[in-house]
């Protein structure tokens, strides 16, 4: 399955061509393996057998192909939940599943495009350098984020269909998808700042109790 990103992340579609798909694939193993700082179109371009200036004709810069990539996560994320909901009645149940995404992934972690596993190492690692920059404003009103808005909502549906008269369901919702992905980049890299014990499943643990009992506690 194919994600659809906003158009405004790009200047060609990259899967219109072999060369774009060379270019967000490799990209994305070069960002996992470099991070965003040593990445450069330069060495993405030897990697590929091509120039600089053809990958410019896909992305303007290597932020723009950051927050393509993690925009694409995003959506493959709102798949996840969609398709992992569907024969959920319980409410319940598919608050729970949108936790376990949250924080542990995809649960489906194949896709013959882009690789949901090593876009999730990108999101931990860098996608907080994606949006804390000056064009945010602008990046915001261009729909650039609208795949983790559409994700985040849908979890917040399922929390207000728990508890209408909870107030603030997609901060919680957004709270807990960006502690998730700190946590888990402490957990690697900055252990003093969690349980060293912490893993998938305590993580897991934690973020179901934290999100049920402030739904159930909104006084």
């Amino acid at each position: 399955m194919k994600v659809e990103v906003n158009p405004n992340l790009y200047q060609k579609e990259p899967f219109s061509s072999t060369l774009g798909i060379a270019i967000v694939q490799e990209g994305t193993r070069l960002i996992k393996e470099l991070g965003l700082e040593h990445f450069t179109f330069k060495k993405l371009s030897q990697e590929i057998g091509s120039t600089e200036a053809a990958i410019y004709r896909y992305f303007e810069n290597k932020h723009k192909l950051l927050l393509y990539l993690t925009a694409w996560y995003w959506g493959w994320m709102e798949h996840n939940l969609v398709f992992g909901t569907a024969n959920l009645q319980d409410p319940a149940q598919r608050l729970e599943l949108a936790i376990r995404l949250l924080s542990d992934g995809p649960i489906f972690q194949k896709n013959e495009y882009l690789n949901p596993i090593m876009l999730r190492e990108i999101v931990i690692n860098e996608s907080l350098k994606g949006f804390l920059t000056k064009e945010v404003d602008h990046e915001h009103e261009a729909g650039v984020f609208a795949q983790v808005y559409k994700f985040g909502a849908r979890i917040a549906e399922i929390i207000s269909e728990l508890n209408p008269s909870y107030k603030y369901p997609k901060t919680l919702v957004y709270t807990v998808l960006e502690s998730s992905l700190l946590q888990s980049f402490n957990s690697q890299h900055l252990p003093g700042m969690t349980e060293n014990s912490i893993n998938s499943a305590e993580r897991f643990k934690f973020f179901y109790q934290l999100v049920n009992k402030t739904i159930q506690n909104d006084n």
